[in-house]
């Protein structure tokens, strides 16, 4: 799907300059236990998939759907495994700092392939040999794989309202 209008819209204010935006990351494993990567097309880099949560979107809808789009896989969130804040600059020059949510999420159903312009190529790794990632990727894939209890979130499809009991 490539870069949201509204953050085009922004870019035409702000030029390079830095903006704060809320991100997703997924770690899908298959049912060989094996993670899906895509490799970017902005900058080739093996990664975990990503993206930018819509205003007005719940995280774990941004991320079922960011799947989908970059991949053409069909997920389901199952936790919340880290929430980390990390810069990242593209080689355009624009500049983000990306408050990330990253969820362990399970495989559903679908193909990995490359579905839009933002993947060079879509993979299946086993755990133990992965390709070179950063250290944004590395840390979200050692949480999602870790043992923990289920982070709260709210579920696919749910709309925040006054009467949402929020614990």
């Amino acid at each position: 799907m490539g870069v949201p209008e509204y953050i085009q819209r922004m870019r035409k204010h702000v030029g390079h300059d830095l903006l704060w935006l809320p991100s997703v990351s997924a770690v899908v494993r298959n049912d060989a236990g094996e993670l899906l990567l895509g490799k970017r097309a902005d900058d080739g880099r093996w990664s975990v998939v990503s993206g930018v949560v819509d205003p007005g979107e719940q995280p774990a809808t941004a991320v079922v759907r960011e799947v989908r789009e970059e991949t053409g896989v069909d997920v389901e969130p199952v936790r919340l495994a880290s929430v980390v804040s990390h810069p990242y600059t593209y080689p355009n020059g624009d500049r983000c700092e990306y408050l990330n949510l990253g969820f362990e999420c399970r495989w559903l159903g679908g193909t990995a392939r490359v579905n839009d312009d933002e993947s060079e190529a879509v993979e299946w790794f086993p755990p133990d040999r992965l390709p070179d990632l950063d250290a944004h990727a590395r840390l979200v894939i050692a949480q999602a794989l870790a043992p923990a209890e289920r982070a709260y979130f709210l579920p696919v499809g749910a709309v925040w309202d006054d009467r949402t009991d929020v614990r």
